[in-house]
């Protein structure tokens, strides 16, 4: 009592003692808020307060505990700060705030790294504008066109921006209508978050961007003394490895491997840690031996500063408080306004920027984790607020070119920049253009960049980027996307300040572009081979860079006529001004029929040239858009030299054409590079495109004659046409035969090429719609593919969609490969066979494939010019090239060299391109007559042409070398006959007799077809006038059964069918030999692979450890109901002899063992290897045993019948088994149990009813029989191999009960039938591993073979006295049934003498056993069936029974359940004793259909209403049924304290997926780490097996397997699929197929978009959708147990570089 007394005092004093602590905090916060109001200087107060309680709390001790740091700051600094604050208790002050203010309609959530995002492209201003996952679920644009991909971390959601969205910008949760952004603070609260909020940014700002060398302010000063603490702080660079830090840590502070990681962890994630702890002079040692060791391993050593423990304890504080900051702001608008007032308030001392400045300008010296917490406040703060918003753009375009020498010059990645932001800024329409006028921001980014690139401008102002530093230059980069943002979207109304401004800013950007104007030229090489490869990487990078602003400028100046006109001119002017590239020599006449052209003679080939040409381009496009747009009639001086507009781009054509011609070989391949992208699909638009069009644009204004000239002039192949050259070099005819091809090409596209909105009355659709045709008559491709073939635009678009329905349809994907599309029929009239963006590969295939198809159809083979748009006004001269005297004179010399046959100066590539030049001149002229009276025509390319060119052609489509070309040239003879009357004459004469003979060929081809169509309608009459005989025909239909017979077929018992003789000889495909598959002839083997399954378990997670003694399990004697994990043993079903493969398996072992990364494909050691023919993973051979044929003596079967009843049966056996002395307590209980009529048998009775001799098998056999079950052994139990453990025929009789479970498993999944559904190697698998399970006794020990028999025995004849034997609701009856049947021969086993069952004993053993088994698993139905609690509401079930029974007299029994229940028993035991026995099924189990009960009874030799068996056997199974009863397990579970196995087994299937991906992308958004509490990004990853998500490649969720640290996927693997799983990682959108710690792959989700493809990593982020057909598949690849067998072939294909650690997945 006395005790009781002094625990409620002493509890009671602590009550007082709290009370009176927390009674004198209060106060004492009371005191320091009326103090800090009252004060003169709030400020010093404040800051006193932190100096004195902010050490107190960090960095105080050498050990932090952060959950008591967290405390401490919560109650001693941030809840006296939020008093002052709200000037009462917080919680008071914030359900005021409450009240009275409402949500923010900006969403404005900050994205983490690899968190999934969504912009809408129906919708969406811009690509940048994109939702959070939340707000695009409650949005409208969920069920428009979107985008998905994973977000880099930095940016913000855009969800109630109105700028950011056409339509829908709000979704549900900011409803404008429910937010308001007015401030709602009281003037005092206002005042005091000024105050507070000024003097605590001060303070964050001051400790953030501090320094080593910076002294602390005096009232944060604190003591210094020779015992104060210090830390030696290591900072987080991009520069050291992992492996460097821990390395460098373990050598500097003595620290040990696991702290040195936890160490380079924390650094990585946060930036910075301190890694010791102690006096200024030992953390100088630190600094000093981290330098020195870092340096050691790279050049620039690890940043490593000293501070005294006060500095960082304030610093750590500080990063608290940016946090706190958030909090506060997200309390009220008022208080966001506030903080952003602070923020950007100028500073008293005008030499030093705002706080907000000040922290971005420290950006670039700040660790991560400071970085973060200011990014974060800006985003909730100033970017929140339009105001305050336009306010900071303007101080970040003010300290623009500061912030990005700072980000060059930094080493960490542009996501942790301050830079970044400048895509929330940039990307506003109406803050872009305010920047421009206000500030002029495109010449303020162009001028950071020249500045920054101007170390690479060589003597003549020009760029030269050999030697650069690609790093710093991929950062200078990154600056042109903010050039992009600003020009994004283009202004629809112009004032005089934007106007003067973009000028202004488009001059500087010209100036940018004259740095790059023939930049890095090339000269030809002769003789030796360049000896380095220049650096050409660069100047296309920031081509690349330029493509989409110089389209964008385009598009910004066509905006306004004014601005067009003006920046043609300025663009002109600074054309003029550059100097490279200049002519060496004064200008020449040159002559050719009979015209004359002066001009400037150069040489691509022997004078330098320059593939950058970007101002002659751009020049070229503006030109364009004046005419589109009319804007040209305003031009001033429309006479422009269009020579030399001409020359650069010519040179540049010419140097490609060159370079194809293989003239610039000993360049190297940087050269060839080049050329390839400039015609490549990713520049072309600003580069290849824009050369052809100055060049249509000269060729409109210039003299087709010159324009000729100047072309065969810069070519160098004037003086070849001119007839002024000869050669014997074949090598240089060569060359001129390629130039000829190249510049005839060139012809055809200024030509042809029409589709461009100002060259032609044609849109962006019909160019999209023209390229689309041409990338499909390639072949059929995906839309991806197509994608990828087209332009995209700035917003990352292709136009495609808009376009595709109109010119191809679509195909649908099966369950592999992707949809494609084909392109229409009706539109292969637009196939233009020299398309200009075909790269020379694709022309050949799109040629070839176009031919085939035409031949398929019946066509000619002619490929004809299509009929080109119509030139619009001020480009129609161009067609005057096709009839000038120059192309006439080409064209001939063409033709005439090949009529004349001389074979060193013609190809036929240089035909074809003239054939087509003709085309597409007569062509032209028949448009022209067709739409125009003759007199009006004036085109005359026929009357040019004379007669000459049109007999060339007769000449040549006779020559056989020119076979392939002749329906083209005989369709151009037809296309001139249209337009002359005398080429019609000249194709009548000369095809004459050709129409005459085509004209007797019709006319036998119509009597034939006559002739037949009467012998067809003779037939006809005569089948019906003769019809009876037809209807008494027999038919092929089996013959009838005589009345009453009936056959039915037995595969036990005393009716059981024979085994008829099969002879079986097999191919072996090592050595392609035949041999027969015989008993004693050497062993055919099959190719196998044997592994741990769960694929049928019904306790998923929950696999039994086996111990290597067999101990503490009764697995595998018997294997559990659940099936929780078996051995599975597949068969690729290819036969080799033993002998062959031992020698390949040698072999393998041999040669592998040298492969790079051999033991990520197979497990050497394992005994793995694949097969040699279809490269399945295997581990063992099954060897090939024949079934002995048997001819069944059902007369002496029905004598034993009639002795051999199963209780006689069951006497003999207890007789046997007392003899065997292998349990003789098991036959005295039979005896006490039952009462036999009989005497008792003797020790020898079972031999009288039938025995046989053995039989033999060959060494090779026997040798493959120890081999295969070794392995079974060895994988089922995972174990060491041994021979002799008495476990290994049990594991053999496992695996083939398992494997046949498995099999029926798919059978009645995929609802087919029983026999008749496997494939051959399925097939033959299965029959070979019977086989060897069967045979398996005459390899092992009789005695243990007899233990195991009897051991299994005592399930179904339970003796009591026997420990550890499972009742009838723990055993799988099926394994059961297969142990005891292959098992019982050994009891006949005599001393002396090996003997066996004969034919009729086995056939009674059988039934018996099955019989047994089957009256058990009834049992077991019924039992499992009615388990549970005993209830109130069991009992009065039980009762209503009862009585419903009495009053009906008849017995009510759940049929349904029990037939249902033991289906797959039988069906299992019907494919057993098939395979063991041989006996053809009947043919209703060849069929698929529900009922096939009766067929399976008839089979197995049970009656038909399977309960008969317990009447038939009633004095039997009566005395059995009471001792299974009795079991206690069985008593347990019909309480429900234990769980039992429902029957029909649940059938296993992958977990159900959501139709759309974007529901799984939401559960993974949601997922949270179980281990882990921050918000780094995670890899979710969902189990397909049971559907739990895991956190993969964490470190957080690291676990120990085996001794050894394994990921989550891996550990989870181990337990739900006994080391084999099926993954999908969410956020990859990929399945990862894992077998073993070691090994795994990825495969394709099943998940496709709206055409037909996967989208693995979310690259191309279209909305996706389950494919059932797909997932089914990868169904069956887990229930068919292929899983190890995908990952091996997908492996053996992938040529593996690197190892993946599939272990810590």
């Amino acid at each position: 009592m006395v005790n009781l007394l002094l625990l409620y005092l002493n509890l009671f004093t602590s009550i007082l003692s709290w009370l009176s602590c927390t009674f004198t905090h209060f106060r004492f916060l009371q005191t320091k808020q009326r103090e800090w109001l009252d004060a003169a200087d709030s400020r010093a107060e404040l800051l006193h307060y932190l100096k004195e309680q902010v050490p107190q709390i960090f960095c105080l001790k050498k050990e932090s505990n952060p959950q008591e740091e967290e405390e401490l700051t919560q109650s001693r600094l941030l809840h006296p700060l939020e008093c002052f604050l709200f000037g009462e208790d917080p919680q008071e002050g914030l359900e005021k705030l409450k009240h009275s203010s409402t949500s923010s309609q900006l969403c404005g959530r900050v994205f983490k790294e690899g968190e999934t995002v969504y912009s809408c492209r129906d919708c969406a201003i811009d690509p940048t504008c994109v939702l959070c996952m939340d707000c695009f679920q409650d949005s409208v644009h969920k069920s428009h066109r979107y985008k998905m991909h994973a977000s880099s971390g930095g940016g913000f959601c855009d969800c109630g921006d109105v700028e950011a969205w056409k339509i829908g910008p709000c979704c549900s949760k900011h409803d404008p209508g429910a937010a308001t952004d007015e401030c709602v603070l009281e003037p005092e609260l206002y005042e005091r978050a000024e105050k507070l909020f000024r003097v605590l940014l001060r303070y964050v700002t001051d400790f953030l961007v501090w320094e080593e060398t910076f002294e602390l302010p005096a009232e944060l000063q604190p003591r210094y003394g020779p015992t104060d603490a210090y830390y030696c702080v290591l900072y987080n660079d991009e520069h050291h490895s992992y492996d460097h830090v821990i390395y460098t840590l373990q050598r500097s502070v003595n620290c040990d491997q696991t702290e040195a990681q936890t160490h380079t962890a924390l650094i990585d994630k946060e930036g910075r840690r301190a890694v010791k702890r102690g006096t200024f002079l030992s953390c100088q040692d630190a600094k000093d031996l981290i330098r020195t060791n870092s340096e050691h391993i790279s050049l620039q050593p690890l940043r490593v500063e000293i501070l005294h423990a006060a500095v960082m304890a304030h610093q750590t504080f500080a990063l608290r408080l940016g946090a706190w900051f958030q909090k506060i702001i997200s309390y009220s608008v008022g208080f966001r306004q506030a903080f952003c007032q602070v923020a950007l308030e100028p500073n008293t001392d005008r030499d030093h920027p705002c706080l907000i400045s000040t922290l971005m300008l420290h950006d670039a010296r700040m660790y991560k984790g400071a970085r973060k917490i200011v990014h974060e406040l800006i985003f909730c703060s100033m970017l929140m607020e339009t105001e305050f918003k336009r306010l900071f753009a303007i101080e970040f375009t003010k300290h623009y070119k500061q912030l990005q020498k700072d980000f060059i010059n930094d080493d960490h990645e542009r996501s942790i920049s301050i830079t970044a932001l400048s895509v929330q800024i940039f990307t506003v329409p109406t803050l872009a253009r305010q920047l421009i006028e206000e500030g002029n921001v495109i010449k303020v980014v162009v001028d950071t960049v020249m500045e920054l690139l101007h170390e690479h401008l060589d003597e003549t102002n020009r760029f030269y980027f050999q030697g650069y530093n690609s790093d710093k230059f991929s950062r200078i980069q990154v600056i042109f996307h903010d050039l992009r943002y600003i020009l994004i979207s283009k202004p629809s109304i112009w004032t005089e300040d934007l106007r003067r401004q973009f000028l202004e800013g488009f001059k500087v950007f010209l100036g940018l572009l004259k740095c790059m104007q023939g930049m890095e030229e090339v000269k030809r090489q002769f003789g030796q081979h360049i000896a380095v490869e220049p650096e050409w990487e660069a100047g296309f990078s920031l081509q690349i860079q330029l493509r989409h602003i110089l389209a964008m400028f385009q598009d910004w100046c066509s905006s306004d006529d004014e601005i067009l006109l003006l920046a043609f001119k300025e663009c002109h002017e600074i054309l003029m001004q550059c100097n490279n590239q200049p002519f060496h020599r004064e200008a020449t006449d040159y002559y050719m029929c009979k015209n004359i052209l002066h001009v400037r003679p150069y040489k691509v080939s022997q004078e330098p040239v320059s593939i950058h040409l970007p101002i002659s381009r751009l020049l070229a496009g503006l030109y364009v858009l004046m005419c589109r747009t009319g804007a040209i009639e305003h031009l001033d001086n429309p006479s422009y030299d269009y020579t030399q507009l001409a020359e650069y781009p010519l040179r540049c054509v010419v140097l490609a054409a060159q370079v194809s011609a293989e003239m610039w070989r000993r360049n190297g391949l940087s050269l060839v590079s080049q050329v390839y992208y400039y015609q490549d699909v990713k520049c072309r638009d600003e580069m290849y495109d824009k050369d052809i069009l100055m060049l249509q644009i000269a060729a409109s204004k210039m003299d087709p004659n010159h324009f000729l000239m100047l072309i065969l002039l810069r070519f160098e192949l004037f003086d070849f046409f001119n007839g002024n050259c000869s050669s014997k070099d074949q090598d240089e005819l060569i060359q001129w035969n390629r130039l000829t091809e190249e510049m005839l090409y060139l012809l055809i596209v200024i030509v042809g090429e029409r589709y461009v909105p100002g060259i032609s009355q044609v849109t962006k659709e019909d160019v999209t719609m023209r390229e689309v045709i041409h990338l499909l008559c390639i072949e059929p491709m995906a839309h991806s593919s197509l994608v990828k073939g087209l332009p995209e635009n700035e917003s990352h678009e292709t136009g495609l969609e808009t376009v595709i329905a109109k010119v191809a349809t679509f195909k649908k994907p099966g369950v592999s490969g992707h949809g494609l599309y084909e392109v229409k029929k009706e539109r292969l009239v637009e196939f233009n066979p020299f398309f200009y963006h075909y790269s020379r590969s694709q022309h050949s295939k799109a040629e070839e494939s176009q031919k085939k198809r035409r031949t398929q159809e019946g066509n000619d083979k002619a490929l004809r010019p299509p009929v080109p748009p119509a030139f619009c006004p001020g480009f129609s001269n161009i067609v005057r090239l096709l009839c000038c005297d120059i192309i006439i004179h080409i064209l001939r010399r063409v033709l005439l060299r090949a009529a004349e046959d001389r074979a060193t100066l013609w190809t036929e590539a240089m035909i074809q391109r003239a054939l087509h030049l003709i085309g597409q001149a007569l062509l032209e002229e028949k448009t022209q007559l067709e739409d125009s009276s003759v007199e009006e025509v004036t085109f005359d390319f026929i009357y040019h042409s004379s007669q000459m060119l049109f007999l060339l052609l007769s000449k040549i489509k006779a020559l056989p070398s020119l076979e392939a070309q002749k329906d083209m040239v005989k369709w151009v003879l037809q296309v001139g006959y249209f337009c002359h009357i005398h080429i019609y004459i000249y194709i009548y004469i000369c095809d004459k007799e050709k129409a005459e003979r085509k004209r007797k060929a019709e006319a036998a081809k119509l009597h034939r077809q006559k002739i037949m169509a009467q012998m067809s309608a003779m037939q006809k009459n005569f089948i019906e006038s003769n019809k009876m005989l037809y209807e008494n025909m027999p038919d092929t239909e089996p013959l009838q059964k005589p009345h009453g017979f009936v056959l039915q077929i037995r595969a036990i018992g005393p009716h059981r069918g024979s085994t008829p003789p099969e002879r079986e000889v097999l191919t072996c495909i090592l050595c392609q030999e035949e041999q027969e598959v015989v008993a004693q002839a050497p062993a055919m083997v099959l190719t196998a692979c044997v592994q741990r399954s769960t694929v049928l378990t019904q306790c998923r997670g929950k696999i039994p450890t086996n111990r290597a003694d067999g101990s503490g399990t009764s697995y595998p004697l018997f294997m559990p109901p659940e099936l929780a994990v078996g051995t599975h043993t597949g068969s690729c079903g290819h036969v080799m002899h033993a002998t062959c493969w031992q020698k390949y398996f040698e072999a393998v072992q041999n040669t592998t063992r040298n492969r790079l990364h051999a033991e990520l494909i197979i497990d050497l050691e394992n005994g793995e290897y694949l097969c040699p023919l279809c490269k399945s993973l295997c581990n063992t051979v099954v060897p090939l045993i024949p079934l002995e044929p048997l001819t069944f003596n059902y007369e002496n079967a029905e004598i034993i019948g009639q002795h051999l009843t199963m209780p006689r049966w069951i006497q003999i056996l207890s007789a046997r088994i007392k003899g065997l002395k292998s349990l003789c307590k098991f036959a005295i209980w039979f005896n006490q149990f039952f009462c036999f009529n009989k005497g008792q048998p003797d020790f020898r009775s079972i031999l009288s009813y039938g025995v046989q001799e053995p039989r033999k098998f060959s060494d090779s056999i026997a040798e493959m029989l120890v081999v295969c079950a070794t392995t079974v052994h060895r994988v089922g139990l995972q174990t060491a191999p041994n021979e002799l453990c008495p476990r290994v025929p049990l594991m053999a009789w496992n695996t083939c009960a398992f494997t046949i479970q498995a099999i029926e498993n798919i059978l009645q999944e995929e609802d087919k039938s029983l026999f008749g559904s496997l494939q051959n190697r399925q097939l033959a698998g299965l029959k070979a591993i019977v086989q060897f399970s069967a045979s398996q006794r005459l390899k092992s020990s009789q005695a243990v073979i007899q233990r195991h028999f009897t051991d299994m025995l005592g399930v179904l004849l339970p003796v009591m006295s026997r420990k550890n034997t499972p009742s009838v609701l723990e055993v799988d009856f099926f394994h059961l049934l297969v142990g005891l049947v292959l098992s019982i021969p050994s009891l006949y086993q005599e001393e002396a003498v090996d003997l066996q069952p004969s034919a009729v004993s086995s056939a009674y053993n059988h039934l018996h056993i099955l019989h047994l088994v089957t009256m058990a698993h009834m049992l077991q139905i019924l039992l499992s069936s009615t388990g549970g609690e005993e209830t109130e509401e069991a009992r009065a079930a039980a009762e209503l029974y009862n009585t419903v029974s009495q009053h009906t007299g008849r017995c009510i029994i759940q049929l349904f359940i029990l037939k249902r229940g033991i289906e797959p028993f039988l069906r299992c035991a019907a494919l057993f004793f098939n395979c063991l026995t041989g006996v053809h099924p009947p043919e209703e189990l060849f069929v698929t259909s529900q009922g096939q009960m009766e067929a399976l009874c008839s089979y197995l030799a049970l009656p038909s209403n399977v309960f008969q068996l317990f009447q038939e056997h009633r004095d039997t199974v009566n005395p059995l049924l009471q001792r299974w009863c009795g079991s206690s397990a069985i008593t347990k579970a019909l309480k429900g304290k234990t769980q039992t196995v429902r029957y029909p087994r649940r059938r296993n299937r992958l977990i159900d997926l959501p139709e759309d991906y974007s529901a799984l992308l939401n559960q993974a958004s949601h997922f949270q780490c179980p281990k882990s509490t921050d918000d780094e990004r995670k890899h979710p990853t969902l189990c397909l097996f049971c559907g739990t998500m895991l956190c993969s490649q964490s470190s957080c969720c690291l676990s120990q397997l085996d001794g050894e640290d394994v990921g989550a996927c891996t550990a989870h693997a181990a337990t739900c699929g006994a080391g084999v799983g099926m993954f999908l990682r969410i956020r990859e959108c990929e399945i990862v197929l894992m077998a073993s710690k070691t090994r795994g792959s990825t495969y394709p989700a099943p998940y496709l978009d709206d055409y037909g493809e996967t989208d693995p990593h979310l690259g191309r982020g279209n909305p996706l959708h389950l494919c059932p057909e797909r997932y089914r598949k990868l169904n069956q690849l887990w229930q068919q147990h292929c899983i190890l067998e995908e990952i091996a072939r997908s492996l053996e294909v992938v040529n593996v570089m690197f190892a993946f650690e599939w272990q810590m997945l």
